[in-house]
């Protein structure tokens, strides 16, 4: 038996579909038909060249959810729940992390591990079904699998896709308190997530800067209180209306979810004196920015903090938040493109384009 997958060969090279052989499973491996598997802008800089370390040709997609097929010895998830052929999973992304490494052991932070790999980004198509964009996935013996909460369907779960986890984090580093007012940068999927997860932890009042107005309609119902549009708004404007809204102070917490450079200066203009900046949008390099660290961070007495990347915790907690309140995340409206294997190169140019908010392969 065959499967067919698409590969990205090289940066800015078109995509193909390729067909790979069934692997017989080792002890321990689970193999997964694929419901589903997210495109998101980490999918655009790979096929742009933009992140280091990739060793094309790639199997894409990183966040998926499949049913299970097969498994070699594995009767549970990682958190010991049943598993059996059938149920609708995800799982944790990353591989191969040490658990010897100063940053695993000491600094507690498997996310800096260098050992660490990334199905869909740093896993060669050589290695096998090891991305999304297949109709199989090869989950190698330790990767951490979790079937969906009941009631959660693959299309609420894809349409967060990593978004999902990295707005979570992103909460979670801020330290956001109760009545707290919090600004978003950025309205796509991370954006969206870490308004929701701000207002679930009891945030205040949610203000969020982005564009294009479409995303921006979405993001009401993800707990959003006041909008400002990029694309008929200037800095000047922005900055008097947060004011107001906020007696002078300016804001308690800025999550950036933009990876535009541009939005720190602004972000740490809006922030109260001694308010707290969490940027967890610039996965690639996108340049740097002008800042003058006297007047927007020292004077103001900021806490900076960066978010890279996700932990399985941050996979398990927003798996739960979506069981628990999933009406407060219904991140099925944001998928906006169902793409075959055959056309994942025009999603990868809808998603680069903001075509859609949510591009999602659907390799069946």
């Amino acid at each position: 038996m065959t499967i067919r997958a698409a590969v990205m060969t090289g940066p800015g090279e078109p995509l193909r579909v390729d067909t790979f052989p069934r692997p017989d499973l080792a002890p321990g491996e689970v193999l997964l038909e694929t419901v589903a598997s997210e495109v998101c802008g980490t999918d655009v800089h790979l096929w742009h060249g933009r992140l280091t370390g990739v060793p094309y040709p790639i199997i894409p997609g990183h966040v998926s959810v499949g049913r299970v097929a097969e498994s070699n010895g594995v009767t549970e998830d990682a958190m010991g729940e049943p598993m059996a052929p059938g149920d609708l999973v995800t799982f944790l992304d990353v591989l191969g992390t040490c658990h010897a490494c100063y940053h695993c052991t000491v600094a507690r932070q498997p996310n800096r591990c260098p050992s660490r790999r990334v199905y869909g980004i740093t896993c060669a198509a050589a290695d096998g079904l090891m991305g999304g964009w297949s109709e199989m996935i090869l989950l190698k013996a330790g990767v951490r699998i979790l079937k969906l909460p009941a009631g959660v369907t693959a299309e609420r779960f894809i349409g967060g896709g990593c978004g999902l986890f990295t707005g979570f984090a992103s909460v979670e580093r801020s330290g956001l308190a109760m009545g707290d007012v919090v600004l978003v940068q950025g309205a796509g999927p991370v954006g969206l997530a870490a308004a929701a997860f701000a207002q679930l932890r009891g945030a205040g009042l949610v203000i969020l800067i982005g564009a294009p107005e479409a995303r921006l309609q979405l993001a009401g119902r993800f707990g959003v209180d006041t909008t400002f549009d990029l694309a008929d708004t200037d800095m000047a404007t922005r900055r008097d209306g947060i004011l107001r809204l906020t007696g002078g102070r300016g804001v308690d917490v800025v999550l950036e979810a933009s990876g535009n450079p541009a939005a720190l200066p602004e972000g740490l203009d809006l922030l109260r004196d001694g308010g707290t900046y969490v940027v967890a949008g610039h996965y690639t390099d996108a340049g740097p920015v002008q800042l003058n660290p006297h007047l927007q961070m020292n004077r103001k007495h900021v806490e900076l903090r960066g978010q890279w990347g996700t932990d399985f915790r941050h996979l398990v907690g927003a798996l739960r938040m979506l069981g628990r309140h999933g009406d407060a995340l219904p991140f099925e409206a944001v998928v906006g493109g169902r793409y075959t294997l055959d056309r994942t190169e025009e999603a990868l140019r809808d998603v680069e384009a903001l075509r859609v908010t949510k591009a999602v392969v659907v390799p069946g």
